[in-house]
């Protein structure tokens, strides 16, 4: 499993460089990070010590729907949607839709922080 490149920076500045990037006028190097947090709280938020635990549940028992997971965390299906969704917005699980039900799959469970 990968690790992800995280990084840490104001709004503005990151939407800066997304417009140099769209320009062309920036060209991000590999090694840079490809997710961003506005803050180090925020990025807190989201991989908290819960949430990092989750991942490693994922990775370990590759469980099949989210109500699986749930069984296998104890937390309610309604709180591990919400919770997957947003690591989903920030590319850390892949939620798969398969027949009728979404099975969440864990991109990392390491990360590297840039705090720019």
């Amino acid at each position: 499993m990968k690790t992800i490149v995280i990084g840490i920076m104001p709004q503005e500045k990151i939407r800066e460089r997304v417009l140099a990037i769209a320009r062309g006028d920036y060209k991000p190097k590999p090694s840079e990070p490809k997710v961003w947090f506005t803050s180090m709280k925020s990025l807190a938020e989201v991989l908290s010590d819960d949430n990092r635990t989750l991942l490693h549940v994922i990775t370990e028992n590759k469980p099949e729907s989210i109500s699986a997971l749930a069984e296998l965390t104890g937390r309610k299906p309604s709180n591990l949607s919400r919770t997957l969704k947003t690591m989903s917005n920030y590319g850390i699980v892949e939620l798969k839709r398969e027949h009728n039900h979404v099975r969440p799959v864990a991109k990392a469970t390491e990360f590297h922080i840039v705090a720019a």
